[in-house]
């Protein structure tokens, strides 16, 4: 007679720890690579890697409140991990910079409830896409901004953004293959700065996989007058396509909110 395995639960005296996180996502494949293309060269498993020799668990798991595709930067990621350890918070905070490459920096750590989940309790995400405007590529920005030769329409950008404002169904907007529902909220979307400097700020409940790029390469396109900001209806539809993915390297996760 076969005896029924008992579901593992977790223990009672795990502490839940959240971390804020800033890193620059040049040479990495992301937050997380999922699939046939699973890469160890990811932010998580970077971070996972110090977790478990600071900790000595190995099943450690680390939840992320936004994931960030190849190349894109953060200057506030959020994560959570649930750990046995009783390292004080200062030493953890210590322990993970120490480790971990100088392209991840750890800026805060938090014991939190329980209960706190870095994706589930999330409440909404901002990116924004840095550009310089200038007749000369300046050098010093140059791996990090988005080089323009001229400055974008910003009030056709914006004519265009309030087509794309509200709740839509994204799913053309988005390389995501497989999605639960492509449904988002998208709050708001700023166009501002002036001179060499201009920054497009996107504010939503979630995004889809590359959907805060197609927009904004979109955006850019309606802009620089390559595309009329009618094309966003029927892209929603459909009918168009959306332009092609902003560069990664100017775009950056900015805040999430719980």
């Amino acid at each position: 007679m076969f005896k029924r395995e008992k579901k593992t639960e977790e223990p009672d005296n795990l502490r839940n720890i959240r971390l804020t996180i800033e890193y620059d996502g040049s040479r990495y494949q992301g937050w997380v690579r999922l699939g046939k293309d699973e890469s160890n060269n990811t932010i998580s498993n970077k971070i996972l890697e110090v977790l478990r020799k600071m900790t000595g668990e190995d099943k450690i798991e680390l939840n992320c409140g936004c994931r960030t595709e190849v190349g894109v930067h953060a200057y506030a990621q959020v994560a959570n991990f649930k750990t046995a350890s009783d390292m004080k918070i200062l030493d953890i905070k210590h322990y993970l910079n120490r480790y971990l490459p100088m392209d991840i920096a750890i800026t805060e750590v938090k014991e939190v409830l329980p209960r706190f989940h870095a994706q589930l309790n999330a409440l909404s995400k901002t990116y924004v896409y840095r550009m310089t405007v200038d007749d000369v590529p300046s050098v010093f920005d140059r791996k990090y901004t988005y080089h323009c030769f001229k400055a974008p329409d910003k009030a056709l950008m914006q004519q265009a953004a309030s087509l794309l404002t509200g709740t839509h169904d994204f799913q053309h907007f988005s390389s995501a293959r497989k999605s639960k529902s492509t449904v988002r909220k998208l709050y708001d979307i700023e166009i501002y700065g002036a001179g060499q400097e201009m920054q497009i700020s996107i504010h939503a409940d979630d995004f889809l996989h590359n959907m805060a790029r197609l927009i904004i390469g979109t955006l850019l396109d309606i802009g620089f007058g390559t595309r009329p900001k009618e094309d966003i209806e029927d892209i929603f539809a459909g009918i168009q396509t959306p332009s092609a993915p902003c560069d990664p390297k100017a775009l950056y996760l900015q805040e999430i909110s719980y």
